[in-house]
Formats: structure tokens, sequence, C-alpha cells
């Protein structure tokens, strides 16, 4: 059973448990049902932004403990001061130590999109998502079949947020459907851990010319976003590398700075 399997079936307790204390009518009250999503795929084309999905985690069962005591206030307003397009928030707690509070507070203090970044297995976490001031959504194709990733993303599109689809096999892009709006390419190998920036190389080889496609996991340098750049990507999801260091804000500026620098030359 590789770690994906592992937290799927954590999440099927998990959100048994959300549905008792939280139930959806709970949920549908809350003052985001009434607020317009950010469109994630309007400033991931935009010219003027960096194309960077920056994200915040406190750890990850690959690396253990990153950040223990970083700030999401500080680290979301900074990272979109250093002109990210858009954020990505764990709300997982067993294995990356977030919240959901994590994400409503970067929605109370930025106008961005923002990524709930989970592991959704039921429609009650799509709900949730929206519950919580997320404009997207995460779904995993290793962990969802054909007909529950139609069921989610449709739901999602209904509630007015955008889904990013997950992929780490060639095989899992006959998930894909109308209702998704991005693809988003995992360099993570689940079996080893390791990454490889040569699996959005080849998924590059296998997307239409008009899909929104993003690259996730193994990307440290300005280079590695050049390089992504011209085999199609237009998102690029960074945290660990931002995360891993005493200042993230900081880390993510000097890295868009940089970027800016080298796409110049």
């Amino acid at each position: 059973m590789n770690i994906l399997s592992t937290i799927a079936e954590f999440k099927r307790t998990e959100v048994a448990a959300r549905k008792e204390l939280y139930p959806v009518a709970l949920l549908e009250k809350s003052r985001f049902f009434e607020t317009t999503p950010v469109s994630m795929t309007r400033y991931l084309r935009r010219p003027d932004k960096s194309g960077i999905i920056a994200e915040f985690k406190r750890k990850s069962p690959s690396k253990g403990m990153i950040n223990a005591f970083v700030s999401i206030d500080q680290v979301s307003i900074g990272y979109m001061q250093a002109g990210a397009s858009a954020l990505s928030v764990l709300t997982d707690k067993e294995f990356f130590g977030g919240t959901n509070e994590d994400l409503t507070r970067a929605r109370e203090l930025n106008y961005c999109p923002i990524l709930r970044k989970d592991f959704i297995i039921d429609p009650y976490q799509v709900i949730e998502a929206k519950s919580i001031g997320a404009d997207a959504v995460l779904l995993i194709a290793a962990i969802l079949d054909q007909k529950q990733m139609m069921e989610l993303a449709k739901l999602a599109l209904n509630l007015g947020l955008e889904t990013i689809m997950e992929v780490h096999s060639h095989e899992e892009l006959d998930k894909h459907n109308e209702f998704i709006s991005i693809i988003g390419v995992n360099n993570r190998n689940l079996a080893d851990f390791s990454v490889s920036l040569d699996v959005s190389l080849h998924f590059s080889k296998l997307l239409g010319k008009d899909t929104l496609a993003i690259s996730e996991s193994g990307i440290r340098e300005p280079g590695d976003i050049l390089f992504l750049r011209q085999a199609g990507y237009q998102g690029f999801l960074v945290g660990e590398q931002f995360m891993a260091t005493s200042d993230p804000a900081a880390a993510c500026h000097l890295f868009i700075s940089k970027l800016k620098y080298e796409h110049d030359l």
C-alpha cells in the first residue's frame, strides 16, 4: 500500500467523524457560500503574474516536519506580495499539519485564488472547501475512480469552484472530464518519493494544446520554471522550496525576482 492509499483510508474515518460534528446544513450557513470564488485559471493565464502557486504546509510524509511554527498570516501575505499567482493551503492535519482554519485565515487576508490541498474522496469535502473559503479543490486521480472524479468535479463546478485533477501516470488521464479546469502533473514517484521533472516533460506530449496544466513537486530553481514553460506548463506548484526556509515569504520573493531576471536575459 503506497502513501496515498494509507491517507485515503484514514480520510474515510476522518470525514465520517466530521459529518457528525459539522453537518452539511451547518457548512452551507458559512458566509463564503455567498461570495464568488476567484478564478485560478484566469490568474494562471495572466501575463503579469509568475504562474507560481505558492504552498503553505508544515510537514509532509516524505520529509516529516518542515516548518512547525510558521505563521499563515505572514507567509500568505508575503507570498502574494512576492508575486505568486495563487496560494495552495494544506488542510490535512494528520499527514501535513494543516487545518481548515489556515485556509480561512488566508482567505480573510488575501484576494487571490486559493487551492484547498487535501485528499478529497467524498462530496462532503467539496462542500466543506466552499465553506472555508477555497476557490479550487484538488482531486487526485490515483485515489478516485472515473465515476467519483465526475461526481466530485461536477459538484465543485456547481458550487463555483474550479478543479485541479492531479495525475501520476498517463493512464489516469482517462479520468478527465468536462468539469475539470486544470491538469496537475505530480513529479513525485509514490513508491519511493523520488522526484523528476522528466515526468512533466513526458506528460506535456500527452496533453492537448488548449489544456491548462501545472507542474507539481521538484521545482527548486527559476530555471526549472523556464524549462517547464517551454514544455507548455502555465502553473507551477512550489511549496517545500519555500517552506523549508526560516522565512518562506522572503524565499518566495527571491525566487520570483530571480525568475524575472532570468526570463529577461
